[in-house]
């Protein structure tokens, strides 16, 4: 965490800047056993806390993640659909199949594939999603 920001006000700066993060992560591939070292800078308007920049960061890495799903699955920044409600509409069924494919325990398979299961297979598509369901 940057401690010293006087110099944040320096016109050569973003206009209500307020914090630098650098997150400095080891990393380890579990299929190659390889260990890097990864670090990643982020700038905010707000004045943030070591504590209240990491739940930031991993708030943010979330929410790139569900999307990068939506774009990878369903090809979501391809999507044609720009009028009206539509893109809410098609950008909440898409997130609806998302989850019941990631909660779908019946088929050991990646979502993709879980995606064409559930179009090319009426058995796949006639089973009961709660019979696959772990409860916690």
């Amino acid at each position: 965490m940057l401690v010293n920001k006087r110099w944040l006000n320096n016109k050569y700066q973003w206009v209500g800047l307020k914090s630098i993060i650098k997150v400095t992560s080891d990393v380890h591939e579990k299929t190659t056993g390889k260990e890097t070292t990864e670090t990643r800078w982020y700038i905010s308007s707000l004045d943030l806390n070591a504590e209240q920049a990491l739940s930031s960061v991993r708030n943010h890495w979330q929410v790139e993640s569900m999307h990068w799903v939506l774009d990878m699955t369903f090809r979501e920044d391809e999507s044609r659909i720009r009028k009206g409600r539509g893109p809410l509409a098609f950008n909440v069924m898409r997130k609806i199949a998302m989850t019941l494919f990631k909660q779908d325990q019946t088929k050991r398979a990646s979502i993709v594939a879980k995606k064409k299961m559930a179009g090319l297979d009426d058995e796949y598509r006639s089973t009961p999603l709660e019979s696959g369901i772990k409860m916690r």
